[in-house]
Formats: structure tokens, C-alpha cells, sequence
């Protein structure tokens, strides 16, 4: 069966968005540009999102000590390895809340990663290979494509029409999405981690960015305390009605180190951490209901389990999980949109 999509997946996937963007694999290039955060540093609060430890989801060769170049030289030998099908390259600025500094700072930022480069080895080739695999190798570092555009991440509450419109230039020539964290649809949950804004901002972001024909993500996290499994699934509606190009959804995952893990750990009861099996059926069911236009770039999170303090199958892959949801949605016989109301 093809799905409204386009492919025989059962969800919207976001190795098709970009298949039908550019052709072919698109790989984001994390990069660690030394940006704060107004939870963090007083401005809005000091404490910080009580779930966040940005440390946790860092490759490691995303550092801010590293100048932008060199991560992204670093970050692209990285996934050549571990992905050997991907040629291009999205430089992804993700920790912390990239668009808080003026924006003249800004587009110097920006500007580092959008000239980009030919991917040129740090490693010397290998003498020991023939000339023939030394010639294949140097042909592919000349050939791989420069960044084809960027990634920003961060929140909602940061983010201005003089912003949109400097975003809107790059994208005559560059691919440039905004990524917002937005965790929650309901502002008492969004009050109980000082998340620091509510949902109505988020909102606004989201259509002001889409109203200036940026592609728009959006974060959410499955498990936050206070919300039922019902909350949750309804939440599914309300975020179908919003203009978002993708969506990431996380279980909860609680980290070494911050609010959430103390405050886990001395009230366990309450939090309702899903099992895998359980996740499993909640997030089918939730894209059930989700808007089949929306990609669906995760759903489900991965750290290293040095990091948790959580549940053991959250130590497991995502392509383990996601695995076991698509075998799901198979043996279901369902699919993103099955049940979806709106109009498409």
C-alpha cells in the first residue's frame, strides 16, 4: 500500500521528507555554538527546565570549544562512518536556545556554517590501501557537497519578525528550518518543569515561522508528571491543527543531574515512566490520530545510558525501538492518520 505520503512506510518518515527535498540521504551536523539559555542565565529563570541536560544528547565531537568548521568536519567523518549513504548536510545548531544573541551575532553564526566546504579528511588515507581505493577515497572527499543548509534549535519565546525575515533571505539559497522546544500542549505542565513560556507562544512561533514559508519542527516529550495517558493522546488533535513541517516525540527520560532526577528520586510515585511495550502502542496510537501531512522525525529518544537514571529499555537503540513500532503498525494494520479527523 502507498500512504498519502508516498511510500510504503507506515508513517510520514523523514528520510522520505528529504528523499523528495533533495533526492537522497540528509544528514544533520550537530554543533555546539556556545549559546545559553534566559531559563538558565536569569533572564527568565535560573534553574533551567527541570528534565534538561543538553550534555546528554551531544556527539562527541560537538563541542563549543571547537570552532564551527571543525565540528563540522569532525561531525561529517562521523556519520560518513555510521551512515555510509549519507552526501549531504545540514549543519544543526541543537544545544541550548540557538537565536539568543542580537542577530548581527547571529548571522556571523549562521554565516560560519552556510559557506561550508568540500568535506576534507582530518585522518590521512591510509597508505596501506591500494591506489586505487586512495584514488576512490580522495574522489569522494572532492565530491562530497558543501552544507546544504541549517537547523536551528530553540525555544519559542525567542524569536522576532527581524529573525524571520534575515531566515527568509538565506533560503533563497539554503535549505533553513527553526526547530522549537515546545515539550507540552498544556501550560500547567509547562509551569511544573519551568518550561518558562506557555503554549499560546508557542503557537505563535510556529505560525509566524510558517507564515514567512520557513519549515517548521517541534519537540514534545510523552510522560511529563501531571498528564494521563489521555491528556497525552488528546494532545494529538491540537497539535495536528498546527502548520509544523516535522515533529520529534521523546519518552520521558530522566537525567543524572538535574531537577527531574531529584525530584524523581525522592517521589517516585509520581511519575509514570512507559514501559517499552506500553510506549509502543501509545505512540501508534497517537499517530493514529496525528495529521498525515506532519513528518514524523522521531519517536522515541536515545542518550548514552551513562546518562540515566531511568527506565533500562530506554537504553535500548532507536533503531531498536523503531524497529518494534513499525513491526507494531504492521501487525496492527494500521498507520499515521488512520483515525485523523481534519482536513489534509
Amino acid at each position: 500500500m502507498i500512504y498519502p505520503w508516498g511510500d510504503n512506510r507506515r508513517f510520514n518518515s523523514y528520510s522520505n521528507y528529504f528523499t523528495k527535498q533533495f533526492g537522497g540521504r540528509v544528514q544533520k551536523i550537530s554543533i555546539d555554538a556556545g549559546f545559553s539559555c534566559p531559563n538558565r542565565d536569569g533572564k527568565i529563570s535560573t534553574g533551567g527546565c527541570t528534565f534538561c541536560s543538553n550534555e546528554a544528547f551531544n556527539p562527541s565531537y560537538c563541542r563549543p570549544e571547537k570552532s564551527i568548521k571543525q565540528q563540522i568536519e569532525e561531525g561529517i567523518e562521523f556519520h560518513q562512518r555510521r551512515y555510509r549513504r549519507a552526501n549531504k548536510y545540514l549543519a544543526y545548531f541543537q544545544p541550548f536556545s540557538n537565536t539568543y544573541k542580537p542577530l548581527e551575532e547571529l548571522k556571523n553564526i549562521y554565516q560560519q556554517a552556510l559557506e561550508g566546504m568540500s568535506y576534507q579528511p582530518t585522518q590521512p588515507i591510509d597508505s596501506s590501501r591500494t591506489a586505487s581505493a586512495r584514488n576512490d577515497m580522495g574522489r569522494e572527499a572532492l565530491e562530497t557537497p558543501r552544507i546544504i543548509g541549517i537547523v536551528i534549535g530553540t525555544r519559542p519565546d525567542l524569536v522576532d519578525e527581524p529573525l524571520m525575515q534575515y531566515l527568509n533571505e538565506i533560503q533563497k539559497t539554503h535549505y533553513v528550518m527553526l526547530e522549537y522546544g515546545v515539550e507540552s500542549v498544556y501550560d500547567e505542565t509547562l509551569k511544573r518543569v519551568n518550561r518558562g513560556h506557555d503554549f499560546a507562544t508557542a503557537e505563535k512561533a510556529i505560525r509566524m515561522t510558517t507564515d514567512y514559508g520557513i519549515p517548521c519542527g517541534a519537540h514534545f516529550i510523552f510522560g511529563l508528571p501531571g498528564e494521563s495517558k489521555t491528556m497525552m493522546l488528546d494532545a494529538a488533535d491540537t497539535i495536528s491543527r498546527l502548520p509544523l513541517t516535522t515533529v520529534k516525540f521523546h519518552q520521558l527520560q530522566i537525567f543524572k543531574g538535574t531537577l527531574m532526577a531529584k525530584e524523581y528520586l525522592e517521589n517516585p510515585e509520581h511519575f509514570h515512566l512507559f514501559d517499552l511495550e506500553e510506549y509502543i502502542d501509545f505512540v501508534i496510537d497517537f499517530a493514529e490520530r496525528l495529521n498525515p501531512n506532519i513528518v514524523i522525525e522521531r519517536f522515541a529518544g536515545e542518550v548514552p545510558p551513562r546518562y540515566l537514571v531511568s527506565e533500562p529499555w530506554m537504553k535500548l537503540r532507536y533503531d531498536e525501538v523503531l524497529a518494534k513500532i513499525e513491526k507494531r503498525m504492521e501487525e496492527r494494520k494500521t498507520w499515521q492518520g488512520r483515525i485523523y479527523q481534519g482536513i489534509i
